[in-house]
């Protein structure tokens, strides 16, 4: 078999790297490298030749979840002409929907990495991509009353809390209280009393 030129193995590790993105966000970064590989769809001796170690391609893959997540957010605002409340109320209530909650591959970094981060599975450089990540969607999200991190607090936990109640009216009812918080489109309910003991 034959050497595989640079521009197959340009286009071989960009889908290691979006494979991994999607894979993390979703199963966390614990995914062995086999499965990785066996899901970018190449052998698993072909990951050392295109990163140092898992732990770069976590960094790798982290940068590339925060930048297609900003670019997102970007498209929305020019979709809204540069109505930024607009645009912010659309991604709120993108974000805290069913479909956004059920596709945690394809969704929000700061959610979907934030369990691995805490633990330190990522390496510094991935901390502090995470960090910047962070950091520019509260920025994104901020208001002249506010600067988006108590937003960002919000759409994060709710997203979560969602995930893990998934199955339960509680998941449906995190999502829908979150979103009518944030957007104004309604009061939050609040949260049932607690049941009486006999």
């Amino acid at each position: 078999m034959g050497r595989v030129s640079q521009a197959q193995a340009e286009e071989n590790r960009r889908r290691v790297v979006q494979t991994a993105s999607r894979l993390f966000r979703e199963q966390g970064t614990h995914v062995s490298v086999a499965d990785l590989m066996k899901a970018a769809g190449l052998t698993h001796g072909g990951f050392y030749k295109q990163f140092a170690s898992k732990e770069a391609l976590v960094d790798e893959a982290t940068a590339h979840a925060f930048d297609g997540f900003a670019r997102l957010r970007e498209d929305g605002l020019e979709r809204r002409a540069g109505q930024r409340d607009a645009a912010q109320r659309a991604l709120i209530s993108t974000y805290l929907s069913a479909e956004h909650r059920d596709s945690a591959a394809a969704g929000c970094p700061a959610a979907g990495l934030a369990s691995d981060m805490a633990r330190a599975s990522g390496s510094d450089t991935a901390r502090r991509v995470y960090a910047e990540g962070v950091a520019d969607f509260a920025r994104w999200l901020a208001t002249e009353d506010e600067g988006g991190l108590a937003r960002l607090s919000t759409l994060v936990g709710a997203l979560v809390l969602a995930r893990a109640t998934k199955g339960s009216p509680v998941s449906e009812e995190i999502l829908t209280a979150a979103r009518e918080a944030l957007t104004g489109t309604g009061p939050a309910q609040p949260p049932s009393p607690p049941a009486r003991r006999p």
